[in-house]
């Protein structure tokens, strides 16, 4: 049978960079990646509830700069910047280097893998029908400017006796068009009958130029014009 590669380690180097950017000496290399994994694991923790899509760590001399990328920033951000001083309090017991939080709004989840997968999941743990949940996600997704889309299911869908596979697909997912920017993300649902693991694909056009930062930066130019946008909303 054919197996897939994750689409996202194919493509680094080329369209996507690594979600941890940073240089280390031999001795300090899998030090500071555990510390990487300690972050992460927290942050999602402590971040349940807001969206959280992903995290960037970049490591700058004896600094340690943590990007979250957060559908809710609010719930992040907390009441006068309270709760962001907790998280860094956090994260500064986990780390020697001195820790900098920035947080960078998801303008579309509908379109974000990681928190697609992550809603599909919370629906099936709330006993929503699969089915329903896939195509309600199938088509907000291609409202909002996806050119395709794919999304599997896997486990004892609906409380089944024997697990299967269950997908929906729209529009195109060309997963070995290299230059095709495809976002990819995952999410297990802990239901009564067992675990279901949620996988999404989402095609998003093709970046022609050899850029690893491309992907990254055509997702931050969409967060700016929504915000000018609501600015010039706002002002009339």
């Amino acid at each position: 049978m054919g197996q897939k590669v994750n689409p996202i380690g194919l493509r680094l180097g080329i369209n996507r960079t690594w979600d941890s950017r940073w240089f280390a000496n031999k001795g300090e290399y899998g030090k500071l990646l555990h510390e990487d994994m300690r972050i992460r694991e927290k942050l999602l923790v402590e971040l349940k509830q807001a969206a959280v899509s992903k995290i960037v760590i970049e490591r700058p001399h004896r600094k340690c700069r943590v990007t979250i990328y957060s559908a809710r920033p609010g719930i992040v951000i907390g009441k006068k910047g309270a709760d962001i001083e907790k998280l860094r309090k956090i994260v500064g017991k986990l780390t020697d280097s001195e820790v900098h939080l920035n947080i960078v709004e998801v303008r579309k989840p509908e379109i974000d893998s990681n928190l697609v997968a992550a809603s599909i999941a919370q629906q099936l743990e709330r006993r929503v029908a699969f089915r329903r949940a896939m195509k309600r996600a199938v088509q907000s997704a291609m409202r909002l400017g996806a050119l395709g889309i794919r999304i599997n299911a896997g486990g004892r869908l609906g409380g089944a006796e024997i697990a299967r596979l269950e997908w929906y697909r729209e529009g195109r997912v060309p997963l070995h068009t290299l230059r095709a920017d495809i976002d990819y993300g995952t999410a297990t649902a802990h239901t009564a009958y067992g675990t279901c693991g949620i996988k999404v694909w989402i095609f998003k056009g093709e970046i022609l130029e050899h850029d690893p930062m491309a992907s990254e930066r055509r997702q931050t130019e969409g967060n700016e014009q929504g915000s000018n946008t609501r600015r010039r909303d706002s002002a009339a």
